[in-house]
Formats: C-alpha cells, sequence, structure tokens
C-alpha cells in the first residue's frame, strides 16, 4: 500500500479550498498540485479533489499556455440579461 503524501487535515483544507475557486482556477490549481508531486501526483490529486484526469491535463495545458491571455471567467455576453426598460 503506497504512503499518503498528505495529512487528512491538508487534504481536506485543499478540497475546501478548491471548491471554492472558478473553474478555470480549479483546473489549474489541480495541475500544479499534481505537478509538484511528480509520478503518481495526478492520480492523487483527482482522488483528493474528487476531479477527472482530464481537468488536471487540461490545467496542465493552460498552464503551459502561460498566463495572459483573458483573464475573464465568462464569455463576453454570458450571464444574466438584463432587464429591458419601457
Amino acid at each position: 500500500m503506497s504512503q499518503e503524501k498528505y495529512t487528512t487535515e491538508i487534504e481536506m483544507s485543499m478540497k475546501n479550498f478548491f471548491e471554492s475557486l472558478s473553474e478555470k482556477d480549479r483546473r489549474r490549481y489541480a495541475a500544479i498540485e499534481a505537478i509538484k508531486l511528480g509520478h503518481g501526483g495526478q492520480k492523487y490529486i483527482c482522488g483528493i479533489l474528487g476531479c477527472s484526469p482530464d481537468t488536471v491535463k487540461k490545467g496542465v495545458e493552460e498552464l503551459a499556455e502561460g498566463l495572459s491571455g483573458s483573464h475573464r471567467i465568462r464569455q463576453p455576453g454570458a450571464g444574466p440579461k438584463k432587464k429591458q426598460t419601457q
């Protein structure tokens, strides 16, 4: 059986923090944690955070591209529509 990498308390803190993030930030956070751990890190982090390996993979790709892209969470025009006044 493999040895735990983090204590249960730390894992719970990581999960709580992960849940508070936007979707994009979740991917990047999961990717950073997996990269820090190296071999076997992706599987371990996915188990802690309850995310898909594809989520981590996409986060790694986004980090490799850099943070120079748009900082918008929603696409322009997305979100609730404004009320029409007459």
